[in-house]
C-alpha cells in the first residue's frame, strides 16, 4: 500500500511540474491555464505509452523530456538543491548536476506516473494576477477513491513573461527540501567529493 501511495505521488509530482514549451513566448500567459491545459495534455501522453510500456520507455522518457526543457528552471532548482555548497562547486559541475537531476526527475517520475488511472485533478486556488506580480503558488487536489492529495505549485515569472516552476509540495511534502538534504548528506558521506556525488546522483522520493 506505501509503494502504491508513492507510486500515485510520483506521479503527481509529474503533473505539477510538466508545463507546455508552446507557453514560452506569450507574455500575457495565465499561469492557471498553462496548468490545467498540461494536465490533460500529459494524460494523452500517458494513454499513447501505457500499452507498450515498458518497451517504449525512451519514446516515454522523450515525450516527457520534450515539455519539461525548457519549461523547469531546474539551474534555479539545482542551486538551491545544492544549497550552502553552491560556492564550493565549479560552474561545469553546477550545469552537471543540473543535467543529472533533470533526468532523475524525468525517469523517477515518469515510472510513477505510467500507472496514472482516472484520478480527478481539480484546480482550488484561481485568483486575478496582480500588476507587475512576479511569484505565485497555484494550488491542485488529485481527488482518488475519496482520498484528497493537495499539490502546491510555486512559480516564478521571467523577465520574458513566461511563468517557471521553481518548486512543488506534494500533500505537504516540500521536494526541494528533500533534495537539498540527499545532496548535503551524500557530501558529507562522499567526504565533500562532488564529483562523485553528481555521477552517483539518484533523484529519490523518501
Amino acid at each position: 500500500m506505501k509503494f502504491l501511495k508513492y507510486s500515485f505521488l510520483l506521479g503527481a509530482m509529474t503533473i505539477l511540474i510538466l508545463l507546455p514549451a508552446t507557453f514560452a513566448a506569450n507574455k500575457a500567459e495565465d499561469p492557471y491555464e498553462k496548468i490545467e491545459k498540461i494536465t490533460q495534455e500529459l494524460i494523452v501522453i500517458i494513454s499513447l505509452h501505457q500499452k507498450d510500456y515498458p518497451k517504449n520507455e525512451k519514446q516515454y522518457f522523450d515525450a516527457i523530456s520534450d515539455l519539461l526543457i525548457n519549461t523547469v528552471d531546474f539551474n534555479y532548482i539545482a542551486k538551491k538543491v545544492v544549497g550552502q555548497y553552491r560556492t564550493d562547486i565549479t560552474k561545469q559541475q553546477r550545469l552537471l548536476f543540473a543535467e543529472k537531476f533533470r533526468q532523475g526527475l524525468i525517469e523517477t517520475y515518469g515510472r510513477g506516473l505510467i500507472n496514472y488511472g482516472n484520478q480527478q485533478i481539480v484546480l482550488i486556488n484561481r485568483s486575478p494576477l496582480k500588476k507587475g506580480q512576479k511569484t505565485l503558488i497555484v494550488q491542485q487536489e488529485i481527488i482518488s477513491s475519496g482520498n484528497k492529495f493537495p499539490l502546491r505549485y510555486s512559480m516564478a515569472r521571467k523577465k520574458t513573461g513566461e511563468w517557471m516552476v521553481i518548486n512543488m509540495t506534494i500533500s505537504g511534502i516540500n521536494l526541494r527540501d528533500i533534495f537539498r538534504n540527499q545532496f548535503s548528506q551524500s557530501v558529507q558521506q562522499m567526504s565533500g567529493d562532488f564529483d562523485a556525488v553528481i555521477s552517483g546522483w539518484a533523484t529519490k522520493f523518501e
